[in-house]
């Protein structure tokens, strides 16, 4: 089964803009996590590579809080550090070389801080 958006979201980490936005709209949060959960359990894929299709996403989308967030949310799931590298090192080739740097830049942020 899925990990549902509050599930995932228990971590000590929320950045302070979506706590913000969960307090604001109410609604549209709970509209959209049950729009994650409908996708997700929609998907054929395990959750550790749901979290890596996920990233890769994020990656292209140059969406930093997505990033980080999917690579927190992969490792949970058990992918290695090393596979949620791999994926911003196939980056390089599709999204741009800037792109992939950036992306290897926040995931040593969250890998360095989850040691």
């Amino acid at each position: 089964m899925q990990t549902t958006p509050s599930e995932a979201n228990t971590p000590d980490y929320l950045p302070s803009v979506y706590k913000q936005f969960l307090n604001r709209f109410p609604e549209v949060a709970q509209a959209q996590g049950a729009l994650a959960r409908a996708v997700d359990q929609r998907s054929p894929f395990d959750e550790r590579t749901d979290r890596l299709i996920k990233l890769a996403l994020a990656i292209g989308a140059e969406a930093q809080g997505a990033v980080r967030s999917n690579v927190r949310k992969a490792l949970q799931h058990g992918a290695t550090t090393d596979e949620v590298r791999a994926v911003a090192l196939a980056a390089i080739t599709t999204c741009g070389f800037p792109t992939a740097i950036a992306a290897l830049g926040w995931i040593e942020d969250v890998t360095t801080a989850e040691m």
